[in-house]
């Protein structure tokens, strides 16, 4: 864990998650700043990631090299977004226990 990178993407600001959170996480496996990276939509973005394509093609380019994706499934569920999650490849679960530990344990956490 010492090398894991975890990113809690709750805003829906468009240009930060492009500039800012898909770019991040993705060169940080491509230019080796971590081992590995777990990106966590929460909130707004399930929304954000379920209906706008560029945001869905830069989730997919990252997934590509590397990033795990995980939503929030309480999140995902409330606003109708777990199915075009899934079929982005993004895990969908119920994360506020996950969460929780990552944060007691004090990991490496960005939030957003």
């Amino acid at each position: 864990m010492d090398n894991h990178l975890h990113i809690l993407w709750t805003n829906d600001n468009l240009l930060t998650s492009k500039e800012m959170v898909l770019m991040y996480a993705k060169n940080s496996l491509i230019f080796e700043f971590w081992e590995k990276v777990t990106v966590i939509i929460w909130g707004a973005t399930a929304k954000l990631v379920a209906e706008n394509e560029e945001i869905q093609v830069l989730v997919k380019e990252s997934i590509a090299k590397g990033v795990h994706f995980v939503a929030c499934k309480a999140c995902a569920e409330h606003v109708n977004a777990e199915h075009k999650l899934l079929a982005l490849g993004v895990e969908v679960k119920y994360y506020g226990k996950d969460l929780t530990k990552l944060i007691k344990e004090k990991a490496h956490l960005i939030t957003l």
